[in-house]
């Protein structure tokens, strides 16, 4: 074997080599950052927990925590009471509807329940007659589903009303086909998921990827002379380099919510 066969081989295998790294480094690049989008949606799922969690233990105890272990025990052992707001449509003689508003507690539901799911109201459109359900208890319905058939007082009309959102019906009135009804008055409860249900409540402190916890804060400031409650929860160590803090260009904050100088629950992924 000559020389110039010799290098030729030689070239031969640094161009393989090289060939290899580049690919190693361009696949890792790629998995990396596949890998940040995958945690930062953790972090959020989890944050959008606890930050509902928050406000729900905010109406019940008057104030946000700082314990993880109390939120959690909230989250997994609290019970809160179900309350209805019912609107009745008043004409008046001018043109103008009055609204009453009654709002009524009918039971309690596990906090659990009330901080990943919402409810939706599905209110009679009109004054008239109802002819009847089209669905029943239990089932899911998505949006633009019919969900009931009445007949308009004002038209003689007969009309099939539709689902606004998605969800699962928890509740139908006890009514009959042929009961008169008063717009505004609630007809159907439905309920879906708000939050991602696979969240581990359990561990809800951690951050997806790390071995710290989230870093929260809670405290009073005034406004208006009044003193109110605000939070801040931010990922203390995040996983992608341009949120950190000794990252001289700061492009990206860590992921937050809320704020400790401000009255916002806003995050800043939204």
């Amino acid at each position: 074997m000559n020389l110039s066969k010799i290098l030729a081989y030689i070239l031969f295998v640094i161009s393989l080599g090289l060939a290899y790294y580049l690919y190693s480094s361009i696949n890792s690049t790629i998995e990396f950052r596949e890998k940040i989008v995958t945690t930062e949606r953790q972090i959020t799922d989890k944050l959008s927990v606890i930050r509902e969690a928050q406000k729900v233990y905010l109406e019940q105890h008057g104030k946000y925590t700082s314990d993880w272990d109390s939120l959690i025990n909230f989250i997994e052992n609290g019970i809160v009471p179900i309350v209805v707001k019912t609107e009745t449509i008043i004409p008046l003689s001018y043109g103008v509807d009055s609204i009453q508003v009654k709002i009524d507690t009918i039971g309690q539901i596990p906090a659990k329940d009330k901080i990943f799911k919402k409810t939706y109201a599905i209110n009679a459109a009109d004054n008239g007659t109802f002819l009847g359900f089209i669905r029943n208890e239990g089932d899911y319905v998505v949006k633009g589903t019919k969900s009931y058939r009445m007949r308009r007082e004002s038209t003689d009309k007969i009309e099939e009303l539709s689902f606004m959102d998605k969800g699962t019906i928890s509740n139908l009135a006890k009514i009959n086909p042929g009961d008169k009804i008063r717009k505004g008055q609630n007809l159907i409860t439905y309920w879906d998921y708000q939050l991602n249900p696979d969240v581990d409540t359990k561990n809800l402190a951690w951050v997806p990827g790390s071995d710290k916890k989230f870093e929260i804060f809670t405290g009073q400031i005034e406004r208006g002379g009044i003193k109110v409650w605000v939070i801040e929860v931010k990922d203390p160590a995040p996983i992608n380099p341009e949120r950190r803090e000794e990252n001289e260009a700061k492009n990206k904050k860590p992921i937050r919510f809320g704020s400790r100088t401000d009255v916002t629950t806003a995050g800043n992924w939204e």
